[in-house]
């Protein structure tokens, strides 16, 4: 619940601006370094599949702090848990300029991912809950800049500094932004939730590494295709652990996370269809440097900046996008963009011995464009559907599931694109290989587009 505190206009949008500058920063690590892999790899002596761990570990350890983040908004005053994940971000990011090895910058991104984690659902919680209802889909529409456009402008970015600078420059970069706005934050950060402290149920937080070990042995098994009984183990294991999490949810009178929200349709919808958008988001933020790289044989830094006019289009949609939902509701906003982001990926699978750059550049803005249309209004409609105190576990059930099946997404990719193919040439193998994950994609953004179509018709409503 949200206390009432009363600010000036300028003192708002300065806690506002602060908030998401931060978070938009520290978002933008989490698909940076997919532009880097080659430079990295030959640094640190380290092979593809290991290199891989540097984005999906910290995919992975996110996925795993998203739960806690509820408990800690209810215990910590959002002012010093916000300069606390700036401070540990930073401290990772320092640990990564300074790694002489692969696992000591490893344990920096492990840092980072740890504030990212618990960062992601908080900043969409105290958003929502300062926020009327009526209003809920343009302040969002903002959030949506950060959580979409970060993860376009991640590549980018790595892809410019790495035309310049070393690899370490891409970090340097992250720690003077988020140094500058910890000073900001100081200032202007306030405490806008009420406090409700209770005792962390351990077991629950324990029991949540199960989603590392489902993602883990998804991981695994695609390197090999090969089941050994290692990985039987830890699939068995962490079904034991996500049977405990979710009892413990459902049964406890304080619980970490509040499953609940799960018997509401909308917000049911609403988790999906986010996950369906994030999916799409993050792998064309993967897959597509690779192509730019592999096949048509840019470099970094033309591979990055090839992804600009996608980020552009998603940056400059998402405000007018939740003043759409504002205006129109939610269901026109998602069928609208879940039809972008389908038609987007089904072109590929269509177009796959046609694509270029200028057309390549043309299908990520139309599924970057539609990514606008669904991420932030999915989310917007899930908290509208639910009582204003499960607002916090709503939106941790969100980034949650957003993250995991962002994560299998990236896995299915890798999977996909390490499957052997025959062909003449290698660029011809690597096509056909391109063209597999096109069509696996195009056929579950399809199913996205059926859920948006069933959506029990939802506006905003005012408070």
């Amino acid at each position: 619940m949200s206390k009432e505190i009363k600010l000036s206009h300028q003192a708002r949008w300065a806690f506002i601006i602060t908030l998401l500058t931060g978070t938009f920063t520290m978002s933008i690590s989490q698909s940076a370094l997919s532009t880097a892999y080659p430079t990295l790899m030959k640094y640190f002596s380290v092979s593809a599949s290991t290199i891989q761990w540097l984005t999906t570990g910290f995919m992975l350890i996110m996925t795993v702090m998203i739960p806690v983040s509820p408990w800690l908004l209810a215990n910590i005053n959002f002012k010093s848990l916000y300069l606390s994940l700036l401070l540990v971000f930073d401290l990772g990011t320092l640990l990564i300029v300074m790694a002489s090895s692969f696992q000591l910058m490893m344990l920096g991104r492990v840092l980072e991912a740890i504030a990212v984690g618990v960062l992601f659902p908080a900043y969409q919680t105290v958003l929502l809950n300062i926020t009327p209802k009526n209003q809920r889909g343009s302040i969002m529409g903002l959030a949506g800049l950060v959580m979409g456009s970060a993860l376009a402008v991640g590549p980018i970015i790595s892809g410019v500094v790495l035309r310049f600078f070393k690899w370490q420059g891409v970090f340097v970069f992250f720690m003077i932004v988020i140094t500058l706005v910890l000073l900001e934050a100081l200032k202007f950060i306030i405490s806008p939730l009420e406090l409700h402290p209770s005792k962390l149920d351990w077991i629950s937080a324990f029991s949540a590494i199960s989603f590392i070990g489902f993602l883990y042995v998804l991981t695994q098994w695609g390197k090999t295709l090969v089941w050994n009984s290692n990985l039987i183990i830890i699939l068995i294991a962490s079904f034991i652990l996500l049977g405990i999490f979710v009892m413990r949810q459902l049964t406890a009178s304080k619980p970490m996370l509040q499953l609940r929200v799960l018997k509401t349709f909308n917000f049911d919808l609403a988790l999906l269809l986010t996950g369906f958008s994030y999916i799409a988001l993050i792998v064309v933020t993967i897959i597509f440097p690779l192509y730019y790289q592999n096949v048509l044989h840019l470099s970094a830094f033309w591979s990055g900046l090839a992804l600009v006019p996608g980020a552009v289009i998603l940056s400059v949609l998402n405000p007018l996008t939740g003043r759409m939902a504002d205006k129109f509701g939610f269901k026109v906003t998602l069928i609208w963009g879940m039809s972008m982001i389908a038609l987007g990926w089904c072109l590929l699978a269509i177009l796959n011995q046609q694509l270029n750059l200028i057309i390549l550049i043309l299908i990520a803005a139309l599924i970057e464009g539609g990514n606008a249309f669904v991420m932030m209004p999915a989310v917007t409609m899930g908290a509208n559907s639910l009582p204003k105190e499960y607002i916090a576990d709503g939106t941790a059930v969100i980034t949650t599931i957003r993250q995991i099946l962002g994560s299998v997404g990236v896995s299915v990719a890798t999977l996909l694109l390490s499957l052997p193919a025959m062909g003449a040439t290698e660029v011809i193998k690597q096509q056909q290989q391109f063209h597999l994950v096109f069509i696996v994609f195009s056929i579950i953004e399809i199913i996205g587009l059926v859920f948006a179509l069933v959506i029990r018709n939802a506006f905003p409503k005012h408070d």
